[in-house]
């Protein structure tokens, strides 16, 4: 049995610390809050930017995974120190730090994304998340820590409630059948990371030495339209047929003029104004984890949405 740190409890964080303790493992997860213990799974509160309590965590630890991820539009403030102090912890422990990526550090891009493309993001956020990667990948070629970032698209699978462009505002929607809006164009294809295959790709990168010292896509299945995939979710879910309508740019204008989500959303419109397409062939050609069918993926999370909608009641 091995000792593992997951910071941050979001779907990913928490996904992959459910995965490592049905494996045998011992799992703390770090949380600003806390929360009760889980089988397998020891909560500590604390905040994971202050570098020494993580350390203290994180002693004896194989890897420390960095799930955790501040509200959208606090990133440009929070993300930075939670990154050196995941390395400080790191460092100072003998850790493999596995970091939880994303897409947004590439910019604005027109043919599928490839691990190779420069990190080229002018906007803020997008150029929080390159410099994190950035600073990382420096302390791993210094040989101060070992580490790896695994870049995930929007979330989609159980748990995902807020966030994701198939999650909290359109999923219950279309399970009562009712129309749904989307952020740009709804036929544009795009690349979605199953919460499950993040977390398996996320565990896979920490044990294997081969992958350290760069960034990998998660496997991804093809990438389908907003629109197919709530065609898809419909039909898994008896619904029937569910209109889709993109919200078009003067709306979310004046949306944003009154919510903050809204005006941090126009930094990255572009990812859903025209194809948005992850390639994962470079994973796939190295590891085992392999993208969970669509179709599996689309009823899981049917079934998970409808569940929680009849919990609630």
């Amino acid at each position: 049995m091995s000792s593992y740190v997951v910071v941050g409890y979001g779907p990913a964080g928490a996904e992959t610390a459910r995965l490592l303790a049905a494996e045998g493992h011992s799992v703390r997860v770090v949380t600003r809050s806390g929360r009760r213990a889980e089988p397998g799974v020891e909560h500590v509160a604390l905040d994971a930017a202050d570098a020494g309590r993580l350390t203290e965590v994180v002693q004896g630890a194989e890897a420390i995974f960095q799930c955790a991820a501040p509200p959208y539009h606090r990133w440009v403030k929070e993300w930075p120190p939670l990154v050196t102090s995941a390395c400080t912890a790191a460092e100072a422990s003998g850790a493999v730090l596995v970091l939880l990526g994303n897409l947004y550090g590439y910019g604005p891009v027109r043919a599928p994304m490839d691990e190779s493309l420069p990190l080229a993001a002018t906007g803020p956020k997008g150029r929080a998340r390159a410099a994190g990667w950035e600073e990382v990948a420096e302390r791993h070629r210094q040989g101060r820590i070992r580490a790896v970032e695994v870049r995930a698209s929007d979330f989609f699978g159980p748990g995902v409630t807020s966030g994701g462009h198939l999650a909290g505002r359109v999923v219950p929607r279309l399970l009562r059948g009712k129309p749904v809006s989307t952020l740009g164009d709804p036929d544009a294809p795009h690349s979605w990371s199953y919460v499950p295959d993040v977390a398996r790709a996320l565990v896979e990168v920490a044990g294997e030495e081969r992958a350290w010292g760069r960034a990998w896509h998660v496997p991804t299945a093809p990438a389908l339209s907003v629109r197919g995939m709530v065609a898809l979710l419909a039909a898994a879910s008896g619904t029937g047929p569910v209109a889709v309508r993109g919200l078009p740019p003067v709306l979310l204008d004046a949306l944003a003029l009154v919510s903050p989500l809204m005006r941090e959303l126009k930094e990255i419109r572009y990812q859903f104004d025209r194809p948005f397409v992850v390639d994962s062939s470079a994973y796939e050609a190295g590891f085992h984890v392999r993208a969970t069918p669509v179709a599996e993926q689309v009823d899981v999370v049917a079934a998970w949405w409808a569940e929680r909608l009849a919990g609630k009641g």
